[in-house]
């Protein structure tokens, strides 16, 4: 089966830099040309909704399938960043499933959701009882398709950031979110950076999502990682990630 551009971000194969950089210029163009009311029935025409066929089926969510023009649409077709938020990547999943079970990690905090794509972790935390959440991601239509997402939910849209705050001065978080953001090794070199001076300064609790990537357990920052939950995919989710069978949250706690 041809899919497009979803075997591009399943692969992690995306596009050249030349093409990322007209990419940014175009979306840059585009959300100063169109209201977030276009921007949401642009998702809305190249989406369906999904409810269950994860393992949070209690969380529905905008995403692509088969039914969707860019499953088989030529990769360079699509006008703006990488899709990213248009997947429920495994990690995100594991995260999303590890909140809704312990509500307790959630309740009454103030919670970040890093690199938030579709936003359901952010989402998991809201339902499971988070005093304040806020959705992070660069890529301006995540934040769109994240509070899109919320209202799928029952929810009031969530606070959505789109400044990159890896390397920032950290705010006072009370838990940190972050699912398959270790598919790089630079960025897992600047997330280690960062989130260990989150934990210094707050003593800020970091729970992070990964079904195992190479880059991941390759990485000097699997040496300050607990394991708290492990799950398997389900059967659709493993067909997705190329044969990726399970998905584990790990607690960040460096020495300090």
């Amino acid at each position: 089966m041809n899919r497009g551009l979803f075997i591009c971000l399943c692969g992690k194969d995306v596009l050249s830099k030349s093409i990322q950089i007209i990419h940014r210029r175009n979306i840059r163009q585009y959300m100063k040309c169109n209201t977030e009311n276009k921007i949401k029935r642009f998702i809305a025409e190249n989406t369906e909704i999904v409810k269950g066929q994860s393992l949070t089926p209690e969380i529905s969510l905008r995403l692509f399938t088969v039914k969707c023009r860019f499953w088989t649409e030529r990769p360079e077709l699509w006008p703006f960043p990488d899709p990213f938020w248009a997947i429920y990547w495994p990690g995100g999943q594991a995260v999303s499933r590890y909140l809704l079970n312990n509500p307790g990690l959630s309740v009454g905090r103030k919670v970040l959701d890093l690199g938030c794509g579709c936003g359901a972790s952010a989402i998991a935390a809201k339902l499971s009882g988070a005093a304040h959440v806020v959705a992070n991601d660069i890529d301006p239509i995540a934040a769109v398709a994240t509070k899109m997402n919320c209202e799928l939910n029952g929810l009031e849209p969530l606070p959505c950031v789109t400044q990159n705050l890896i390397g920032s001065e950290p705010e006072n978080w009370d838990l940190i979110l972050l699912g398959d953001m270790f598919y790089d090794e630079t960025l897992t070199d600047s997330l280690h950076k960062w989130l260990n001076k989150c934990v210094k300064l707050h003593r800020t609790q970091i729970l992070i999502g990964d079904p195992g990537r190479a880059q991941f357990e390759s990485h000097d920052i699997k040496t300050l990682l607990y394991e708290q939950a492990h799950f398997e995919l389900p059967d659709s989710v493993r067909e997705e990630n190329y044969g990726l069978t399970n998905s584990t949250v790990w607690c960040y706690r460096p020495d300090y």
